[in-house]
């Protein structure tokens, strides 16, 4: 029995000597609870509306405040003008607007039916579905409410119009995800491995005594994996043209260009890793549990970020994905131009910089 239990405190030991083991074994399902029980829902919560309302009655402010009043949506912005339905759509402020006719109230008061308009941003078509079934609810609920109020059939018909993508298609939302998760896997964790693997064989001291300067040699090392880029960019590009049939209604020189951007910020970003750890294994590990499930999980490609507590909202902002994903959803989905995406390029330019700028001073440190 005495020598089980010193074979079970040999073991407690391993495992409280190695950080790594302790973060699976501890911090992995906290982190995970986290996750899947705030993040990954498909109920919406505060998400940002926009109201055109041409009557401004006694009416549509009873329906205004009953939507206001729900914990689903927040009314961003009242609009004036069909112009601005389609402008603050490409902004990305909101999701869903509402389209009140004018005379609502005198529709309801002598015909005793009105009619609505729902416009949703349909580019994430399970949002747009979910969106238009909650507000249609509340619509009817306060439909109901005036019935029961004045004891006549009232009906409220609620058209629905879904911008972007009016079939509905899944594809519009699942290439931008995708050409985000194949740059940042191709590029930072082969990037972080390939490094790490010529140190652990000692091939990166041979080359490091060749006359060539340090910084080239790192630059020639993820120069392929960013030719490799190129050509997966081009690949789900006619993929999804051709195949899922997902047109690129936005400029394609733009989009290219923002997905070099991204390729340049996930190399930098894996030089950075390479520069950090050790071992090939730690390297896989960082890429995979450190890039892969925040890209997946808080970019807004599997779940919508408003629906997030605020300390995972907060986090989303450091993922490189989130932007791009934004990014190509607004000019390949939307057709939108730089005006409506200069933001986030400039984040992620911020990022190259930031992740380039650490890579190069860590590896002069390890060459001192």
């Amino acid at each position: 029995m005495k020598q089980f239990i010193s074979f079970v405190k040999k073991e407690f030991h391993h495992i409280f000597r190695d950080k790594r083991t302790m973060i699976i074994l501890l911090a992995m399902p906290v982190v995970q609870i986290i996750i899947f029980g705030f993040a990954l829902t498909n109920e919406v919560k505060n998400s940002k509306i926009a109201v055109w309302d041409q009557s401004k009655d006694a009416a549509t402010a009873s329906l205004i405040s009953k939507l206001e009043a729900s914990r689903y949506f927040e009314v961003e912005q009242l609009i004036t003008g069909p112009g601005e339905v389609e402008k603050i759509f490409q902004q990305g402020k909101v999701k869903l607007a509402m389209v009140l006719p004018p005379n609502f109230n005198e529709d309801l008061s002598h015909f005793n039916k009105a009619q609505i308009q729902l416009i949703a941003d349909a580019s994430d078509p399970n949002v747009a579905n979910t969106l238009t079934t909650y507000a249609s609810a509340i619509i009817q609920d306060y439909q109901s409410r005036l019935t029961n109020d004045k004891k006549l059939p009232y009906t409220i018909e609620t058209r629905v119009r879904m911008l972007y993508n009016p079939e509905l298609k899944g594809a519009y939302n699942f290439v931008p995800g995708v050409m985000a998760m194949v740059l940042l896997l191709v590029c930072t964790m082969m990037t972080a491995i390939t490094i790490v693997r010529e140190r652990e064989t000692g091939t990166m001291e041979i080359m490091l005594v060749s006359p060539a300067k340090p910084f080239k040699i790192i630059i020639a090392k993820a120069v392929p994996y960013f030719l490799l880029s190129a050509v997966n960019i081009a690949s789900i590009l006619l993929l999804s043209v051709f195949v899922l049939e997902v047109p690129v209604k936005g400029s394609l020189v733009l989009l290219v260009g923002e997905s070099l951007l991204f390729t340049l910020v996930s190399l930098a970003l894996g030089l950075l890793i390479s520069t950090k750890v050790a071992t090939q294994q730690t390297a896989l590990f960082i890429s995979l549990v450190g890039l892969l499930l925040p890209t997946v999980m808080l970019s807004g490609f599997m779940f919508p970020i408003e629906n997030m507590p605020l300390p995972l909202r907060t986090v989303s902002h450091l993922v490189p994905a989130r932007w791009f994903y934004n990014i190509v959803r607004s000019v390949m989905i939307k057709g939108t131009g730089i005006e409506a995406v200069w933001k986030d390029t400039l984040i992620l330019a911020g990022m190259l910089f930031v992740f380039a700028g650490l890579a190069i001073k860590n590896f002069k440190i390890r060459l001192a």
